[in-house]
């Protein structure tokens, strides 16, 4: 829970300081950068660690991510320019694309599937503390303390998170000799980390979209050569392609672009389209955030009782009937009716997230977790950059076109209009604007959630009493 933590405040405690940061650092071009880097490491390399983990054991491969994540963080809090911090941030992902799957791996390898639940509760809980907790101590950093705290807060941290990790988790791996699949581990991340390049860029810069598009096609091509010759490949397509895996990450994907569609785009219509203060979208949002944990906690609760297959349908469920939500909010409508949305939708996400990585861990044996583990987490981080990209080029093509007798607005009109409302010479025009382009985007997230549902319909059953393989020598 402590090495979760240092993930899990990561975005909302940077994003409150970043003004300020990039205020002295300039560049402010680059401010996108900052949190896509991170993402963009992390995404490239969970899979990988995955596999080095079910090679080599999770504790070393734990102590190694928890070991770089300190160093980025470190070096970001010692950053002289954007840039130097964009490259120490990607050094931070690299870490937290460690520290995630192979912590929810090692749950998996010491509880049994009723216990793992629960544990898994408690993760999630971490979430819901963090997004709390990242704006206050955010602020308060800022005002007291300078902001290179933002990420050296994380090192006592991760220094008790490590010793607890070196003194307390026992493993024994079966010593033999191991090939490692070095060249497929390095064209994995490079088609991973061109790809998001490509989704980030495009409908921004069109030429690094399309250069970055060419090298992910090539790259992945030789990836898929390269696994069909190595003697032990990075990645064993036979396990991505097992129903249960595939199904239930294919689900956790388009949860993925669902949420991501949530916490971009429902600030947005409370403030600029409700007319509400950011201290009210941010309540509408984190309602959300809320419900996460207590719908992980309750399924947690449920898995012996209904199966997991019926708790995993169950939270995707929620998901397209909290969406409807968004579809019924008008410029007259209270913040509460999203609250209620975004709070739905949390309990969606509790129960199909719990559910997906439990029913995963279960249909593995020990060999396998880790693997098993980071795709579940690199389906979601992907699913996250997908709908990024996809919802936002159905907002920005509505924004360019009006519709409904409305006239086009600009994206400097919209910032106006978020930043100073009440300034705005045709406010009237640009909110209506906005309030037609994002029900658009809500039609395409409420899309995307029923597709979410339709995926997990094609789970199958997998029985809890699948006894775990251990480590041999265990």
């Amino acid at each position: 829970m402590a090495a979760m933590f240092m993930i899990a405040i990561e975005a909302t405690i940077v994003s409150t300081a970043m003004p300020q940061i990039a205020s002295q650092l300039g560049d402010l071009h680059l401010y996108s950068w900052v949190f896509s880097a991170f993402l963009l490491s992390q995404t490239a390399t969970t899979v990988v660690f995955g596999k080095l983990a079910d090679l080599y054991g999770r504790k070393p491969v734990l102590l190694a991510g928890i070991a770089v994540f300190l160093v980025g963080s470190f070096l970001c809090g010692a950053a002289w320019s954007m840039p130097s911090l964009i490259v120490f941030r990607l050094l931070q992902g690299i870490g937290a694309g460690a520290i995630q799957p192979i912590g929810i791996t090692v749950i998996g390898d010491l509880y049994s599937v009723q216990e793992r639940a629960k544990i898994q509760g408690y993760l999630a809980s971490v979430w819901g503390i963090s997004s709390v907790m990242g704006p206050l101590a955010g602020g308060l950093i800022i005002q007291h303390l300078s902001w290179a705290w933002i990420f050296w807060i994380n090192l006592p941290i991760g220094v008790l998170a490590a010793a607890g990790f070196f003194a307390f988790l026992k493993e024994r791996v079966e010593h033999k000799q191991r090939s490692l699949d070095t060249i497929g581990a390095a064209l994995f991340a490079v088609a991973v980390a061109s790809l998001m390049v490509a989704l980030t860029e495009a409908g921004t810069d069109g030429g690094t979209a399309a250069a970055a598009a060419a090298i992910c096609a090539a790259s992945t091509v030789l990836f898929v050569f390269q696994e069909r010759r190595a003697r032990e490949p990075m990645m064993a397509f036979g396990l991505w392609s097992r129903r249960p895996i595939a199904t239930a990450n294919a689900a956790t994907l388009l949860s993925g672009m669902t949420v991501i569609g949530l916490t971009t785009f429902l600030p947005m219509y409370v403030q600029g389209v409700l007319g509400q203060s950011a201290l009210v979208a941010g309540f509408a949002l984190t309602m959300m955030v809320l419900g996460w944990p207590v719908g992980a906690t309750i399924s947690a609760k449920s898995f012996t009782r209904f199966g997991l297959r019926s708790i995993l349908l169950f939270g995707a469920a929620l998901l397209p009937f909290g969406a409807l939500a968004f579809l019924v909010l008008g410029p007259g409508s209270s913040p509460v009716v999203a609250g209620l949305g975004s709070l739905v939708m949390g309990f969606g996400m509790g129960f199909l997230s719990n559910a997906s990585i439990v029913l995963i861990q279960t249909c593995v044996g020990w060999a396998e977790r880790g693997a098993a583990t980071a795709s579940n987490i690199f389906s979601r981080n992907l699913g996250s950059t997908l709908g990024a990209t996809v919802l936002g080029a159905v907002l920005n093509f509505s924004l360019a076109r009006g519709g409904n007798g409305l006239s086009p607005a600009s994206s400097e009109q919209i910032r106006e209009l978020l930043e100073h409302p009440g300034t705005a010479i045709s406010e009237a025009a640009v909110r209506a604007a906005l309030d037609h382009a994002l029900h658009l985007t809500f039609w395409a997230v409420f899309a995307i959630a029923a597709l979410t549902l339709l995926a997990a319909t094609l789970v199958p059953r997998v029985s809890l009493d699948a006894a775990p393989q251990k480590a041999a020598g265990e």
